[in-house]
């Protein structure tokens, strides 16, 4: 799987078209740092060791049974962890399947991502029937996030096949060519605008496409910036990370970018939610990474690390206890952060 890159710096904003290249730069936007160093008798972290050795924690999201729900890529499983830490596993029909993005779908059902079989799985809560496979059209196609859209139907990213695919409950599934030639789609998210909004990593765009697939790109002024992560924000705008650029950034429905720098020790943010507290709240997922960081609508952002080094924080979600939940890419676990 692709997903990782390089890092650089600074802040900047700039207002630009669909599809053009950048407009002079606009006033920076101010950025302050914070390390919270908190002692060891108020740990706000805890960790949960998931049951298969090796098991590739990917994604996490947060589902109606009040559970975290979470794909395990190489332990070909569907983890789901209660508020006090038990995880239970669920294995996939499909050897090898690779799953990836995950979340709640609108029939009371886990939605997910087979990259390597090619397929749309679907897991109904409270065992209320079997786990169900939906292969997708073209061989090699790559579905790798996925996401609850504004129709009813669930929207996902084929980086391989360079789509959007949008597929109902009932399996029927559409598929949209992206405008940008091998543009590395990856995270997909619902906008507050009613469209759906995604990141292109290799194309360095922020992508929209409306429910009926009309297909709006935006380049990022900076260069190799790398987004991954996408989430729609408490302020109406879309929130995104810049992988090789070290960088979050934020555009409006309306197409107009600011940047603020990450953090200055280049943590490679990847994934990104908005949490319980109104800030956003991002991974760091470089090889040895062990921080998970917060940004204010205003661009301060704070760091809390993880009890375990390298523990390379992936996935994360919001919980319905407040709590930020998240993978351990590196060391297996499923942490979770306390923030009130």
């Amino acid at each position: 799987m692709s997903f990782f890159r390089r890092p650089m710096p600074l802040a900047q904003t700039v207002d630009q078209q669909a599809s053009s290249s950048p407009l002079p730069l606009k006033q920076p936007a101010q950025q302050q740092v914070a390390s919270l160093v908190v002692p060891s008798a108020c740990n706000p972290f805890m960790e949960s060791p998931i049951p298969t050795a090796g098991s590739g924690p990917q994604v996490i999201t947060t589902a109606l049974d009040g559970a975290l729900w979470f794909t395990e890529s190489l332990g070909n499983k569907i983890g789901r962890i209660d508020l006090n830490g038990t995880i239970t596993e669920f294995p996939l029909p499909t050897a090898n399947s690779g799953p990836v993005g995950i979340t709640m779908g609108p029939d009371l059902a886990l939605w997910f991502t087979e990259r390597d079989a090619n397929k749309i799985g679907r897991l109904p809560l409270f065992h209320r029937g079997p786990m169900t496979e939906f292969p997708l059209p073209r061989a090699g196609s790559g579905p790798t996030f996925i996401t609850m859209g504004p129709d009813g139907a669930l929207w996902f990213t084929e980086t391989d096949a360079n789509k959007i695919g949008r597929i109902t409950p009932t399996g029927v599934i559409t598929e949209f060519s992206i405008p940008t030639v091998d543009s590395g789609t990856e995270v997909i998210t619902m906008g507050p605008d009613g469209n759906l909004w995604f990141t292109e990593e290799d194309g360095n765009k922020i992508g929209r496409i409306t429910p009926a697939g009309v297909i709006t790109e935006f380049p990022l002024p900076t260069a190799g910036s790398v987004p991954i992560g996408i989430t729609t924000g408490p302020d109406g705008a879309l929130w995104f990370t810049e992988f090789g650029g070290n960088k979050i950034g934020r555009i409006t429905p309306a197409g107009v970018i600011t940047e603020f720098p990450a953090l200055a020790a280049a943590p490679g943010p990847f994934l990104i939610i908005t949490g319980a507290d109104g800030a956003l709240w991002f991974t760091e997922s470089k090889i040895k990474g062990d921080k998970i960081r917060r940004i204010t609508t205003c661009g301060f952002v704070a760091e809390f690390t993880v009890p375990t080094f390298a523990s390379a924080p992936h996935g994360i979600a919001s919980g319905f206890d407040t709590a930020i939940w998240f993978t351990e890419l590196n060391l297996n676990k499923i942490g979770r952060l306390r923030i009130f």
